[in-house]
Order: structure tokens, then sequence, then C-alpha cells
């Protein structure tokens, strides 16, 4: 594979368990391999990464939260080599970040051990300025082990842009945002509930931006709900199992959902399954309100935490964080199930965007 004709994406992973940082790899947009290009151990922990541009020159940057009991996020400029600081890894004035996402102008970081919601003004090259924001969650769940109080894991812009949706698995809840694009503030306009002790992780839109699928940790279920992006608000309207009948109980260890995938045409979601160490395909209808569970492959690995569409679609990666690998898969386009097509080692792996 010549890495000309190849596109690029980085992997993430736990530096605290081996893992090599942020990993720059090669793809071949024929068979999906990867190839190793560079790694860099410049931020602690980058566990979850995510691709913007600098303002000022158009250049791609890639942001990594820091997964850390301080807190932080970095900027990394992509063009040759390594990827290399932009700046410093600034404070997010909050605990262990497990995901970040771009808004108006803004990098936004969800922190877990705090429970909140971080903005940082994006600079012209692509850095990133001091804490503008931080908005607070408040709560519990009925899962005293794991919900004693707010985690937020998730942020994300809703595809109008108008919105912030943030994932909040110790409240059992999603809050919706508005962000100031001048000033970086963040105020809270709406908060959904979602069933107690289902403990809320991830959300994917479907491709129309009417509905959300919120995928849960504590409960291997996904929540269906409706989007309104004219009124800001989300409206949960069914739940659909993403595991077989049986499975945790077979497999003899408890599964924990850990990512959503929704494919371009909506026809299918994926999700990731630590435990259970398998990709699930839902199928969806043109209501995209009932999913209904039609396969589930191995992950290629053990503990898949992330998986990840690459940009045409045929293909699916996932990060399995015990195993060490990241594994591709090719996407069948008439059922939507996955065929293991090869993966490479990585240490402690946790993400994989594309550049």
């Amino acid at each position: 594979m010549g890495v000309s004709s190849a596109g690029r994406a980085f992997i993430g992973s736990f530096t605290s368990a081996g893992g090599r940082g942020i990993t720059a790899v090669a793809v071949d947009r024929d068979t999906g391999a990867l190839t190793v290009l560079a790694a860099t151990a410049a931020v602690p922990d980058p566990s979850f990464l995510a691709v913007g541009t600098a303002p000022g020159s158009g250049a791609k940057v890639l942001y990594a939260v820091s997964e850390t009991p301080d807190g932080g996020v970095a900027a990394l400029a992509i063009d040759e080599g390594p990827p290399r600081l932009i700046g410093e890894v600034r404070p997010v004035a909050g605990d262990s970040p497990t995901h970040l996402a771009l808004a108006a102008g803004h990098l936004l970081t969800a922190n877990y051990g705090s429970g909140s919601v971080t903005a940082l003004p994006v600079e012209a090259d692509g850095g990133l300025g001091p804490v503008a924001s931080v908005l607070r969650h408040e709560g519990s769940g009925p899962d005293a082990g794991r919900q004693a109080s707010p985690h937020a894991h998730q942020v994300l812009a809703d595809p109008s842009g108008r919105w912030v949706l943030s994932v909040d698995l110790g409240t059992d809840s999603v809050r919706v945002c508005a962000l100031d694009e001048r000033t970086g503030a963040l105020r809270l306009h709406a908060e959904t509930a979602l069933r107690p002790g289902t403990g809320p992780r991830h959300l994917a839109f479907h491709p129309s931006g009417d509905h959300v699928y919120v995928l849960n940790e504590l409960e291997p279920t996904l929540t269906v709900c409706r989007w309104n992006a004219a009124g800001g608000l989300l409206d949960p309207v069914g739940e659909a199992p993403v595991l077989p009948d049986g499975a945790d109980a077979g497999h003899g260890a408890r599964t924990y959902p850990s990512e959503v995938a929704v494919s371009r045409d909506g026809r299918f979601l994926w999700t990731a399954n630590r435990g259970h160490d398998s990709i699930c395909v839902l199928t969806l209808d043109t209501t995209a309100e009932k999913p209904v569970l039609a396969a589930a492959v191995g992950c290629g690995g053990r503990w898949p935490r992330d998986l990840t569409l690459d940009p045409t679609g045929q293909w699916l990666y996932v990060a399995n964080e015990h195993s060490g690998n990241v594994s591709w898969f090719a996407v069948d386009a008439e059922t939507g199930i996955p065929a293991h097509a090869g993966s490479i080692d990585a240490p402690a792996a946790s993400c994989l965007v594309f550049a």
C-alpha cells in the first residue's frame, strides 16, 4: 500500500495502560487496511479524538482529551510526520474528560469525573484558549456504584448547529444546551429524563436529523428519541435491545455497550458491546423509530471501546481496548452485517478518527 494513495486516521489510546498515545495510520481505501506511520505520547491518556480545521488557515487540526484526574485537552497539527502540539495541553476545569466535540468556534469536553461540560475557544491557528465556561450537571441515579453523582460521558452538536447535547450516565438524562459563539457561555435549555438505571453513554443522530439513538451502558439497550431542532427538544419514544436474548447469561459476563453509529443511508445501526465483545447490527425502518436486532458478530478482539465508519461507509473500525488492537470490517451493503477483514496492534486502543 502506498502511503501517498491512502487516507489517514488517528488512534487514541491510554498511555497509563501501555498505549502509544496518539498513533497516525495510513488507510488503504480499497482494502480498509491500516498501516502505522508515527506516534506521539505528548498528551497523557488521549482516550478520545476529534478532527477540525484552524479558522485562520483551514488546516486540519486534531483535538484530544487527556482523560486524567486533572483533566486536559490539546490541539495537534497533523500536516506531516507525528502529530505535534499547538500550544499547551489546556486544563478543562473538570475531572477525567471522556469525549469532545467542536461547535460554534469552541471545543467542548464532557468531563466524566466531575459531571460537567467545558467550552474552550478555538484560536486562529487551531490552538485552544483558556476555559470560557463550565456547565455543571446535577443529579444521580439508582445504581449506587455508578450513579451516585453526575457523569457527563459525551457532548455533541446537533446537525442544525443550534444546540449542544450532553449525555450523562450518572443522571440517566440528556441535556440540551445553547452555546454563545461570542463568549463561549453554555446555557441549559432543556433536560430529557431517560429510564432510571439505564446509564446513557453515547448518542448518534439519524441522517435525517429528526431522530436520536441513545446507547445505554448499564443496560444493553438503545433509547429511540425524536429530535425537534426548532425547539431544541428531545422526546423518548421507545427502547430496543442491542444484544440477543440471553447473551449476557450465556457469555458469563455483564455487557457494557460503548458506542453507536448509524449508516449514511439511515438503514442500519451498529453498537459495540464490551463484555459480550461483539458488534451488533440493527435495521431501521422508514419511520426510524423501530430498530430491530438483526445480527451479532465478534468484534475482532476484547473490550470494544469504540467503533466508527470510514468516510465511504464501506468499512467499520473497532478499537479493542483490552486485546490492544484495532480491527476493520467490510460492511455488506445489503444487510449491514460486518465481515472481519484485518487488524493491527494498538495497545490500550480507545478510539479512531479519520482526518
